[in-house]
């Protein structure tokens, strides 16, 4: 229990920092979100509609700094994040939970595989060390890994989009058919993820099997999973509940960090597919300098990497009560 207080003190005081930093940070930057909005426009906006923009915006404001800082924690944690620039006059929120499902399913999804799959083949790959899966598998997806994302997308177009023409070239679905909760929808947003969810996997994967590879070596050579086999127990036993239960300890850490990102999308896979999510969002957010939308951005993907570290300290000490003694 004492553990379990510890850790989510410190989720709460690095949740106020990081609230902290994302106030302050916008304020020392140069020019302002109403300026940038007016340039858009070409000059053509009225005084009156700058004064107007710069009071939804909250900038200019005649309240000193502390109160404009205890303004923005309440407004934070009620969920007014204001106005969004680049979407104006759209809520940020709005905005904001319109592309967010995009990208949870996407990247969320597909960091789940890549973490399973790169586990796996990096178990099996060290169990059978110096054979033939562990030659091929681990080599070629590590060597896979090391491409950018753009690139990969932009092969995985080139082939299967407009030479082969099996799917899509980008987009969440199909221009002009009506969104609804439907199988034909969900069929054709199926379709339309695919090449970015494979782009995803293959640059991701390498990384995961290199790390349980390593991990699982280590863990092989340990007394306790001698014992195991000196006791006659089953190869398979031994592999998932004796090694590989301890070596998966590390990774689970970084999947962690991983589910947390997952909020900030993949911006270049979205960006070279054109995909609507909170990725592609964010770099329109830093183009645009919607300092509005850029704050909530960054505290989501904040929030959102605190609550998946704080979930994989409890599996870790679920899986290990050691960590709960630091024994």
């Amino acid at each position: 229990m004492r553990y379990i207080l510890r850790r989510v003190g410190f989720f709460i005081v690095t949740l106020w920092a990081a609230m902290t930093v994302n106030f302050f940070l916008p304020r020392l930057m140069p020019g302002d979100p109403a300026i940038a909005m007016m340039a858009r426009f070409h000059g053509r906006l009225s005084g009156q509609a700058l004064q107007a923009m710069e009071a939804a915006f909250g900038v200019n404001t005649k309240a000193s700094l502390l109160d404009q800082y205890v303004t923005y924690l309440g407004n934070s944690l009620t969920g007014n994040f204001g106005r969004s620039l680049t979407f104006f006059p759209e809520q940020v929120s709005t905005v904001v939970f319109g592309a967010l499902p995009w990208t949870l399913c996407l990247v969320g999804v597909t960091t789940v595989i890549a973490f399973l799959l790169g586990t796996l083949i990096g178990m099996m790959g060290a169990w059978g060390r110096g054979g033939w899966f562990d030659s091929i598998l681990p080599p070629v997806f590590i060597v896979l890994s090391a491409f950018p994302y753009f690139w990969i997308a932009m092969v995985a177009i080139l082939v299967f989009s407009v030479t082969l023409g099996w799917l899509p070239l980008g987009f969440g679905y199909t221009n002009g058919s009506t969104a609804a909760f439907n199988w034909h929808f969900l069929g054709d947003v199926l379709k339309h993820a695919i090449l970015p969810g494979i782009t995803i996997v293959i640059t991701s994967i390498g990384g995961w099997i290199l790390t349980m590879r390593n991990n699982m070596i280590m863990t092989m050579a340990e007394d306790y999973v001698r014992m195991a086999r000196a006791k006659g127990l089953s190869p398979a036993r031994i592999m998932f509940d004796y090694a590989g239960r301890n070596a998966i300890l590390p990774n689970l850490s970084g999947f962690g960090m991983s589910l947390g990102f997952v909020v900030s999308g993949a911006i270049l896979v979205e960006y070279v597919f054109s995909y609507p999510g909170v990725g592609y969002m964010m770099l329109q957010a830093v183009l645009n300098e919607d300092y509005p939308l850029m704050q909530t951005l960054f505290l989501f993907i904040t929030v959102a990497v605190l609550v998946a570290v704080l979930v994989v300290d409890g599996v870790t000490v679920l899986l290990d009560p050691r960590t709960r003694t630091g024994s």
